[in-house]
């Protein structure tokens, strides 16, 4: 079942008034032109998913993978075709190894995870539009066809039977709530606190919950958690698009010992070599703030070949060439509307929202110099 809202609601802040202020008395376009003359910093969008806003009450996964519905996404490449330089990742890469500037109004479009609605219902209006993306896959789940582990997790939160929530290695035990949008806060709750144990212990205690109720029954994946395959990945390669890592299990790199750390860039990079052949390797850090990476990330994504790592730190570039391995990059959410979006791009320090300060400082990150 599909919501008749194109985008959740939301209570509307002096961001969001300024934003839809400036859009409505057509002053974007003026205060895009006089922000290109003096801040020539790169903007990266990160997407997950875009599909058809589903019903929160029937849909059984995780709602804030939703970026946008397909008619508000190929509105935004139009815009950004229309009014901004888009430009492929690789290309930002060869401007900062050749020590040029980028040019006014650069916008580089990226995807995180994998999931197919990317190849169904992204691919085709990027194609139609002409406009460069970058999808950043973890080709562990492109193997096996197996769903993403955090959104996994929501689900079975969602549809399990059981009447407590048990999870000794987070140090919860709670009712289960009956209502699903209760059950929807707690499984938000749920992986925020999970995000501060290490990687491995994360995925034990998903298989743990798997194990105990019984989900999914015969191992059936729904269809509505589906990733790409190597397939549908080469096509698009073939058509301009560019395909990067996002290692190879989805775990927070941060939170592996050195060795697996290594396991999962290095052989994320040679699954991508492998099926796809010789590209320039470039790297998004799952989970992305900076408890998913730091200095010893960085160094061993440099090593392994890769040209930039791109983090979920909410910002501009400014300086590229400075964070090469910590891009910051600025989120679609599925709420925002289409004055909302193109005030973000005119304006992405005024309408944009920062990372919280808990997430935002990554001192390891700072050199990352070539």
């Amino acid at each position: 079942m599909v919501s008749p809202m194109s985008h959740d609601a939301k209570n509307t802040g002096i961001r969001e008034r300024l934003g839809e202020l400036c859009y409505n008395a057509g002053l974007l376009s003026p205060l895009q032109k006089m922000r290109a003359w003096w801040q020539k910093d790169l903007r990266i969008l990160a997407y997950h998913r875009v599909m058809p806003v589903p019903d929160p009450e029937h849909y059984p996964f995780d709602m804030e993978l939703i970026s946008t519905t397909p008619e508000e996404f190929r509105e935004q490449m139009l815009l950004i075709r229309e009014r901004y330089r888009p430009m492929r990742l690789s290309d930002v890469a060869a401007a900062i190894n050749a020590g040029e500037n980028l040019p006014p109004d650069a916008v580089v479009i990226t995807f995180d995870d994998g999931y197919d609605d990317n190849y169904r219902i992204v691919y085709p209006i990027l194609k139609e539009l002409g406009v460069p993306a970058t999808f950043f896959i973890s080709t562990g789940h492109i193997d096996s066809g197996r769903p993403y582990a955090y959104d996994w997790l929501v689900h079975m939160i969602l549809l399990t039977g059981a009447t407590r929530l048990e999870l000794p290695e987070l140090g919860m035990d709670l009712p289960m709530p009956a209502s699903r949008e209760e059950r929807r806060t707690l499984a938000g709750r749920v992986l925020d606190r999970m995000k501060e144990i290490s990687a491995l212990a994360q995925a034990a205690m998903i298989q743990r919950l798997e194990d105990q109720w019984n989900m999914p029954s015969g191992h059936a994946y729904p269809a509505d958690c589906r990733p790409m395959n190597w397939h549908q990945l080469r096509e698009m390669r073939a058509a301009g698009l560019e395909i990067g890592s996002h290692g190879v299990n989805h775990w927070m790199l941060s939170k592996l010992p050195r060795e697996e750390l290594e396991r999962e860039v290095f052989d994320s990079r040679d699954a991508l070599l492998r099926e796809l052949g010789p590209m320039p390797l470039l790297m998004s850090y799952p989970v992305g703030s900076n408890r998913a990476f730091d200095g010893q990330v960085i160094d061993v994504t440099r090593r392994a070949g890769f040209d930039l790592a791109c983090s979920y730190i909410s910002g501009t570039n400014p300086h590229p060439a400075d964070n090469r391995y910590a891009l910051y990059r600025i989120a679609v959410e599925r709420y925002y509307g289409k004055a909302w979006f193109a005030a973000l791009l005119a304006m992405p320090g005024i309408i944009g929202y920062q990372t919280p300060a808990h997430l935002a400082s990554v001192d390891e990150a700072k050199p990352c110099s070539h």
